[in-house]
């Protein structure tokens, strides 16, 4: 006969260890998708409104060349902003699928929780992304991010932030 009073009987297991369950993304790997997303929406963003900056300043600056002035400056507008929407639905076609950015697809590693669990959009995107760019208006809080990299757990601060860890996809 069992005791009534006993207290319930649960078989709890163990916590893994973060990274347990997937071998962590190397330093390198993460640095080079940071450098290859930046260089991505450069090109997407940057390049057309540079370009355009660069043939307004070919231009003379006569008063009747003022509508083909106003003309271009739209244009490279008009192109940046398109390049700006192409690299956004990249990007949120691939955080939605699979937790990743363009370059972290390129370069087959994905963000997970530090659970092994699958990260939300909104955690990427709130915690990873916007609170770490409002904290990035503090002086040297990029730098400080960034070194957290070289802890044992390989999590930057925005890792941490967000109890994400990048993995091996």
């Amino acid at each position: 006969m069992t005791n009534p009073y006993a207290p319930p009987q649960a078989g709890v297991d163990d916590i893994s260890e973060p990274g347990a369950f997937a071998a962590p993304a190397d330093r390198g790997t993460r640095l080079g998708a940071a450098i290859l997303d930046s260089v991505v929406f450069m090109g997407a963003v940057y390049v057309p409104l540079l370009v355009t900056l660069f043939a307004i300043g070919r231009l003379e600056t006569a008063p009747e060349d003022a509508d083909q002035l106003e003309r271009l400056a739209i244009g490279g507008v008009v192109v940046a902003l398109i390049g700006l929407m192409i690299w956004a639905w990249f990007t949120l076609k691939f955080m939605v699928r699979n937790s990743q950015s363009i370059a972290k697809k390129w370069l087959q590693i994905k963000v997970v929780r530090a659970d092994g669990s699958r990260v939300s959009l909104g955690r990427l995107i709130m915690l990873r992304n916007v609170v770490v760019w409002v904290l990035s208006m503090i002086p040297l809080f990029g730098i400080i991010d960034a070194l957290f990299i070289f802890s044992e757990s390989r999590q930057c601060l925005h890792d941490k932030i967000a109890d994400t860890i990048v993995i091996k996809a």
